[in-house]
């Protein structure tokens, strides 16, 4: 089956699990024997295996503008600085073009067979004014791949991706399937961005059918957006065999105990619950050394409860790393902590088990469904928090039988798994 994929980042830089998940799963259908055509806002690097072409909309767009081919007129919006840069989640306007089939409604707009090219929604406040023309642009490049190639099935990963599938469904009438890893309701709470909110169900609704992450992110779909649980299947993330199999065993030597917390430092990964659990494992063992790797819009509200704690002398902030920083930081760790509020799914763990480091996961992740013998609690709970901490920091037997079993669970969570799941969803 020849796949039009359209993703934010390939391989992932700065996006996370999402930009991981992108690559792995790519990787992965070809490797079965699926090619893949992978559409980002931009292109630097060339194609790095088989039965993989990248695709450039930037690059599609300037030569529409050229040849003045459909949407040209229209598309050409002042580049952003970084453009396939994806901040997990900054605010500005979004309008989306809603391509939807002939007579189908979503959201109170009446599918036709022509839209006019000036046909917009307006999405109101979104997340950046230059990532959401970058999502314009993206949408406008998907309508022109479409009309230029030849594939079987459009599956697009996330919000950023919805105008980009319409368009190529219109253009193609091939199935759209959308792919979430994550909803506004995972990122802001209660507090949801109205916009984005509306821009994910109009994607939900108008998807033919849809990839969720976890049952837990299949439950939110139902129950926040109002979408049929028939039209929802879940696949698990995973591990690549290589990474699986290249487990760092460091050696770890002296008393003094390290803690990381590693991911954007926002209100969905729950960053203050680990600082308010580190103040009570401080109080009984001093001697531990508390980092929190990443960056985000609530870093300098963490800073100061830091300080209000009066905990600063064993607890660092990185600031954003990759690369080699986040391989340094993992293997210099004695325990992982995921204290996240609402986590679709959570690569993080399992790359922290990876490099023998026990994990400790909120229970309000998919990543739970998966793990059967990490140890996990409720993300508010911060006495629960800070107890296993303390448990899991003094015996070393507890630390020695996670270890063993994280081994055994990472066996069994493999990329190759997930991309039959996912090619089982196109065919049905």
């Amino acid at each position: 089956m020849r796949v039009l994929m359209f993703g934010w980042e390939f391989p992932p830089v700065v996006s996370g699990g999402l930009g991981t998940a992108c690559y792995e799963i790519t990787k992965a259908l070809t490797g079965l024997g699926d090619p893949v055509l992978f559409v980002m806002p931009r292109i630097e690097l060339s194609r790095p295996f088989p039965l993989l072409t990248l695709i450039s909309a930037s690059d599609i767009l300037n030569a529409a503008s050229e040849t003045k081919g459909p949407f040209a007129q229209d598309s050409l919006l002042p580049p952003s600085p970084n453009p396939s840069l994806l901040p997990p989640y900054l605010r500005g306007p979004i309008i989306l073009r809603p391509y939807l089939k002939a007579g189908q409604s979503v959201g109170g707009h009446q599918g036709r067979r022509d839209w006019p090219a000036d046909s917009y929604l307006a999405a109101g406040e979104g997340y950046g004014v230059d990532l959401f023309a970058e999502v314009r642009r993206y949408g406008e490049a998907g309508g022109l791949i479409a009309a230029r190639e030849t594939f079987d099935i459009i599956h697009g990963h996330d919000w950023m991706t919805v105008p980009a599938c319409l368009a190529a469904r219109q253009a193609s009438g091939k199935p759209f399937i959308l792919h979430i890893h994550s909803l506004e309701y995972d990122r802001s709470g209660e507090e949801i961005n109205e916009s984005i909110f509306e821009l994910e169900r109009f994607g939900l609704e108008a998807a033919d059918k849809i990839i969720a992450v976890s049952h837990y992110t299949k439950k939110m779909i139902v129950s926040r957006y109002g979408i049929a649980p028939g039209k929802i299947f879940v696949v698990y993330n995973a591990m690549s065999q290589r990474e699986a199999g290249k487990t760092y065993r460091t050696l770890r030597t002296g008393n003094d105990k390290v803690v990381l917390f590693m991911g954007r430092i926002t209100f969905q990964k729950g960053p203050e619950y680990f600082i308010d659990a580190a103040a009570r494992v401080l109080k009984e063992m001093p001697e531990v050394t508390f980092i929190m790797a990443g960056s985000g819009d609530m870093m300098p509200r963490m800073v100061e409860r830091v300080a209000e704690l009066k905990i600063g002398k064993r607890f660092h902030f990185t600031g954003f790393l990759q690369g080699r920083q986040v391989e340094e930081a993992f293997a210099g760790a004695d325990l992982y902590v995921m204290p996240s509020v609402s986590e679709p799914f959570g690569l993080a763990p399992l790359e922290a088990m990876m490099y023998d480091v026990p994990v400790i996961i909120s229970r309000q992740s998919g990543v739970s469904e998966v793990l059967k013998h990490a140890l996990k609690v409720d993300f508010w709970d911060v006495d629960e928090l800070a107890n296993k901490m303390i448990a899991v920091l003094k015996y070393p037997p507890l630390t020695g039988e996670l270890v063993e079993r994280a081994r055994e669970e990472l066996k069994n969570l493999r990329w190759e798994k997930a991309a039959l799941k996912i090619l089982e969803v196109y065919k049905v």
